[in-house]
């Protein structure tokens, strides 16, 4: 497998999204403990473009080129040594730092989890920055309790559209945010009121919110301290809070970058599999629209997870929202 070439999209300097090139590069040897998976679904994160347009380079710096994407699903190819776990033809998903957008990553094993059989490819690759961002988020200040009223921005997002789900089952009080075409999907997902924010100003609607959780960052973190209540909190993930503003008006803030670990991905993939949540990918693209995907996603304007397929025939099924599988 180390002599075989593969495609693959690289990042040779920051910049829009241009600067995505697909190109032939060697298939990675897997590492001690870690596994070769050749990929069939890579999700797109905001995170890759942040990274793309060199926002992270301080904190995350890649050696140039460097191949974007963290989150995947695919098959087992091969173990390197003490990789046990896991044997060629397992399907699993995961999230991998030496870059997803390609036929085959390598990902140390113990950041893994197993696929169910009832789950397709696509919505296992939303599940590591998506769904379990948004498990990782909601219980950061203690939990989520019956009756709270938590605030979900970006609601029809990838991680948004898991938060308003969760915290339906934990049986809060949802609002969503999100533009006037995904109204009757957030409102799908389990929010009890949704607001068009191209309509609304949210802070207008709102006050006594014990939870926002934001996945928008700048003003609208801002405007979000507003509506919580006293001892009321934020949880962002996509930046630092407005913390010394935040304790000005008497509420807390976080910024939550915790990864799951591979047995709150299983669990997550069970609630899935067996149709407890349900998933959304808006769009998929082949690794050539790299361009277009990025695009998209950064347009803001897109529902649930944009998916990148490394090769043609794979699963490209798009997750709808089932009503009877919703929780009331």
């Amino acid at each position: 497998m180390s002599d075989q070439m593969q495609n693959a999209v690289r990042v040779h300097r920051y910049g829009g999204p241009e600067v995505l090139r697909l190109e032939r590069v060697p298939v990675p040897k897997p590492g001690e403990g870690e596994v070769l998976v050749r990929v069939q679904a890579a999700a797109v994160l905001p995170t890759d473009w942040r990274m793309r347009q060199g926002i992270f380079q301080h904190i995350r710096p890649h050696v140039l080129p460097y191949i974007p994407g963290s989150a995947f699903a695919g098959i087992v190819e091969s173990a390197g040594k003490c990789a046990v776990e896991f044997k060629p033809g397992d399907a699993v998903f995961g999230r991998s730092w030496n870059g997803v957008y390609a036929e085959y990553t390598t990902v140390p094993a113990d950041r893994l989890a197993q696929k169910p059989a009832g789950l397709s490819f696509a919505a296992a690759a939303a599940i590591p920055g998506g769904a379990a961002a948004a498990w990782t988020a909601l219980p950061a200040f203690g939990g989520v309790e019956a009756g709270m009223k938590v605030l979900v921005h970006g609601a029809a997002g990838g991680v948004g559209m898991f938060a308003v789900q969760l915290a339906r089952r934990m049986g809060a009080k949802v609002v969503g945010t999100c533009s006037a075409s995904n109204v009757d999907f957030v409102r799908s997902l389990g929010a009890e009121q949704v607001i068009d924010y191209m309509s609304a100003a949210f802070e207008q609607e709102l006050s006594g919110v014990d939870l926002v959780l934001d996945t928008v960052g700048g003003r609208v973190q801002e405007r979000s301290l507003t509506v919580l209540k006293p001892g009321g909190a934020l949880v962002s993930l996509v930046g630092l809070p407005f913390a010394e503003l935040a304790e000005e008006m008497g509420v807390r803030t976080r910024f939550n970058s915790q990864l799951a670990d591979p047995d709150i991905m299983q669990d997550i993939a069970e609630l899935l599999a067996d149709g407890s949540l349900q998933a959304c990918t808006s769009r998929s693209f082949p690794l050539a629209e790299a361009r277009q995907a990025h695009e998209l996603g950064e347009s803001g304007h897109g529902r649930g997870r944009i998916i990148l397929y490394p090769a043609e025939g794979q699963d490209r099924e798009n997750f709808v929202p089932n009503r009877q599988n919703m929780v009331q």
